[in-house]
C-alpha cells in the first residue's frame, strides 16, 4: 500500500496506526506526506508518475483534500490488474487511475466501511479512507464498500504553442527546488530549441535567460538551466541551488518560454 498526502508525517502516522492495527503484516510505502498544502494538481502528478511503478494489486491511498467533510465524494477506484485507489473525488486519483486502465469508481459508504463509528469532518483520511483501505487489504472488493458512481474528470494543464513561444505550467517542485513543468521534453527539445541554445523564461514578474543542457554539471554553481527530467518533462533547475526560489514559481504557476 502507498500513501501520498499533504498532511505531514505526524498526522500520517495516525493513518498508519489505523492500517497496522487492522492489518499488522501490511507493507506500507510512504510516497510523501509533503505535497504542497491543498495542491491537488501536485498530488495528482506525484501519484501518476511515482505510483505507476508499483506492481498490480497495489492499493494507493491519496489524501490531498481541501474539501474534506464537504460535498465531494469519498471514493475508491478499481483498475485493471487489481490495483485500487482510495481518496477524495477531487481529481487527485484520476490521472493514475486512467493510466492504470479500466477505472471503475464507487462512493464509499460510512455505514459499510465504519458502521456505528464517529468520523471526523476534518480528518477523513484517518477515520474513513484508512479503514476502507484496510478493508481492501484484507480482501474486500471495492463494490462491497459503496455504490457505483462517476468520478470527477481531471486533466493536467496542457502547454500551448505559438511558433517557438510556449505557454507552460508548473506541476511539481521537487525536494531540490527543481521546477517540473507540463512540457514534454520530446515536444520541446529538438523542435522549439536544442541543447546548447538559450531560452527566455518569462514569469508573472520577471524574465530570465537559461541554456538547455543535458546534465546539471554543465551549469556553473548557482547557474539556471533547462534539462530533461527523469519524468520525461522539461525541468528548470539551478545547479546546487533552488530554481523555485530563483524564479518565484509554485505548482500551478504559468510561464512562457521561447528561444532567444
Amino acid at each position: 500500500m502507498t500513501l501520498t498526502t499533504d498532511i505531514g508525517w505526524s498526522y500520517a502516522s495516525q493513518m498508519k496506526g489505523v492500517l497496522l492495527r487492522e492489518v499488522p503484516s501490511l507493507r506500507i510505502v510512504d510516497m510523501t506526506h509533503d505535497v504542497s498544502s491543498h495542491q491537488v494538481l501536485e498530488g495528482a502528478f506525484l501519484l501518476r508518475y511515482c505510483c505507476a511503478a508499483f506492481p498490480p494489486g497495489t492499493i494507493h491511498v491519496g489524501i490531498v483534500d481541501p474539501g474534506v467533510g464537504g460535498d465531494r465524494q469519498p471514493i475508491v477506484i478499481s483498475c485493471s490488474g487489481g490495483t485500487v485507489l482510495v481518496g477524495p473525488d477531487n481529481g487527485l486519483l484520476v490521472p493514475l487511475a486512467e493510466y492504470m486502465g479500466e477505472p471503475k469508481a464507487y462512493r464509499l459508504s460510512r455505514e459499510k466501511v465504519v458502521p456505528h463509528t464517529w468520523v471526523s469532518a476534518t480528518f477523513e483520511g484517518r477515520d474513513l479512507f484508512a479503514p476502507a483501505a484496510a478493508r481492501l487489504a484484507k480482501g474486500a472488493h471495492p463494490e462491497e464498500l459503496g455504490e457505483a458512481t462517476n468520478y470527477m474528470p481531471f486533466r493536467f494543464p496542457q502547454p500551448s504553442f505559438d511558433g517557438n513561444v510556449v505557454n507552460a505550467a508548473v506541476l511539481h517542485i521537487d525536494h531540490f527546488g527543481n521546477v517540473i513543468t507540463n512540457l514534454s521534453t520530446s515536444d520541446f527539445i529538438g523542435k522549439h530549441a536544442d541543447f546548447g541554445e538559450w531560452v527566455a523564461i518569462s514569469t508573472h514578474a520577471h524574465q530570465f535567460r537559461a541554456p538547455i543542457v543535458k546534465t546539471y554539471g554543465e551549469l556553473p554553481q548557482g547557474g539556471l538551466g533547462i534539462v530533461g527530467s527523469s519524468f520525461g518533462l522539461i525541468e528548470i533547475s539551478v545547479n546546487r541551488g533552488r530554481a523555485r526560489d530563483f524564479l518565484g514559481l509554485w505548482p500551478g504557476s504559468r510561464f512562457v518560454i521561447h528561444k532567444v
